[in-house]
């Protein structure tokens, strides 16, 4: 693959980089970006004054955490990435911007899934007299399944794309490898195969998240 050793074990160490990066950002984005969907999406349809103003809110605070670009946002958190994990540059580090970028994201893909839930259902089950955790467990989540697992693929492919940008300013893995052995020494071995392995990630990533989706989804089996 490369013509130096050296180089070719930089490759695996790189690849094991960025998998841990998207591994742990994943983990954490579904911990916190599935409740803060399915917060997005209950707090939509709640009457009151406080709860539409809530939603404002918070539905303000995902789209600027969205539209930021990820190279300023990784940079922007430097600081909070040095308080959390004791040093600004890493895959630690940059584990923390990559998952306050993922998680807005995810979080508006899963409210889309949920929103996508035939409404009649959802109020015939709350004639019934079932509680809100009962509905949220029984039918949200049930009905939204291939939806959200959908989402947490689109994510997870972001998420492969922004540890090569993070890898530019020191997070390591096929970002780093692709900009201080490839491009920086005009070497295009290096960029085009480090190119190549992100794109069997994403093709891995995509392949499993279908068949995931699809395994799931009651309507295609029905």
């Amino acid at each position: 693959m490369f013509t130096s050793t050296s180089t070719n074990n930089s490759l695996w160490i790189n690849t094991g980089l960025t998998i841990y990066m998207v591994a742990w950002t994943m983990a954490l984005s579904i911990v916190i970006g599935i409740p803060l969907g399915i917060g997005l999406f209950e707090l939509s349809r709640a009457h009151g004054r406080v709860a539409r103003l809530a939603y404002q809110v918070l539905g303000f605070i995902v789209n600027v955490l969205r539209s930021f670009p990820f190279v300023i946002l990784i940079i922007a958190l430097l600081p909070l990435a040095k308080a959390i994990v004791g040093r600004g540059t890493g895959p630690n580090a940059a584990i923390i911007s990559l998952t306050i970028a993922a998680v807005p994201f995810l979080a508006r893909l899963v409210e889309t899934a949920l929103r996508e839930i035939p409404a009649g259902k959802l109020e015939a089950v709350e004639m019934m007299g079932a509680s809100r955790f009962q509905v949220i467990r029984h039918v949200l989540l049930a009905e939204a399944l291939p939806g959200i697992i959908a989402g947490i693929t689109t994510t997870t492919i972001g998420v492969v794309g922004y540890t090569a940008m993070a890898g530019t300013v020191g997070a390591g893995g096929l970002g780093d490898l692709a900009f201080r052995k490839g491009y920086l020494s005009y070497n295009d071995t290096v960029m085009i195969t480090t190119v190549v392995v992100l794109v069997i990630l994403v093709v891995i990533v995509q392949v499993v998240g279908d068949w995931a989706s699809r395994a799931v989804d009651h309507r295609a089996k029905g």
